[in-house]
């Protein structure tokens, strides 16, 4: 039986979806064409948030940085210094994960979404510099939804607990910033049909509105 992420129906639908791509992705994306599944690309999501509503599934490909609550830290102390960031932030795409070490053969060990909670505090200025788009899980704060709203970008969810089937849909990975945070350091990450749901769209539509 499916774990109920959400309220209702349409959660345990979005829960198995991301499952089942998750454990069998071949067999699962082709037995999954009564649902309305898009496919894009990081380099497209800027103008594809706006086309996006809540409760959406989505594979996504293409590159995203991942990022915890000390590595935000660190970019906010760069920000208040004027100094220049270790990436890209306008039209950039994070990912709340601090993958562990890659055992042998693999290219990256488990990684999935934290809390996104935790980067609340940080998160509406990045939006407001030209962040499109960030992965985690669980609900945002008040204020992160306003700037979500404000700035025309979107939040998706991915499923917790399957960290070592989430790194079968990621192709590459790159340290480019804070490698003395160990796993916690920013990372450059490629991925390949990553199964997500839309959890707050540029509307403000919310997945996790119990209203």
């Amino acid at each position: 039986m499916y774990t109920l992420l959400w309220s209702g129906f349409a959660g345990a639908i979005n829960a198995k979806f991301q499952r089942g791509v998750l454990a069998q992705p071949t067999h699962y994306r082709k037995g999954l064409k009564h649902l309305s599944i898009k496919h894009m690309h990081t380099s497209e999501l800027r103008e594809a948030a706006k086309t996006l509503s809540a409760g959406e599934n989505i594979l996504l490909s293409g590159e995203v940085f991942t990022a915890r609550d000390a590595a935000h830290k660190r970019l906010m102390e760069m920000k208040s210094a004027a100094s220049p960031l270790p990436i890209t932030i306008d039209g950039g795409v994070v990912y709340y994960a601090g993958p562990t070490p890659a055992p042998e053969g693999m290219v990256i060990g488990s990684c999935g979404p934290t809390t996104s909670g935790r980067m609340d505090p940080y998160t509406p200025k990045l939006l407001d510099d030209g962040l499109c788009a960030m992965i985690g899980k669980g609900e945002r704060s008040e204020g992160v939804i306003e700037a979500i709203r404000r700035n025309k970008a979107v939040y998706l969810c991915a499923l917790g607990g399957l960290g070592a089937l989430a790194a079968k849909c990621i192709t590459s990975c790159e340290v480019v910033a804070f490698e003395d945070l160990g796993c916690e350091s920013i990372k450059k990450l490629t991925l390949r049909e990553f199964p997500l749901v839309v959890g707050i769209d540029c509307n403000g539509g919310n997945i996790f509105d119990k209203g």
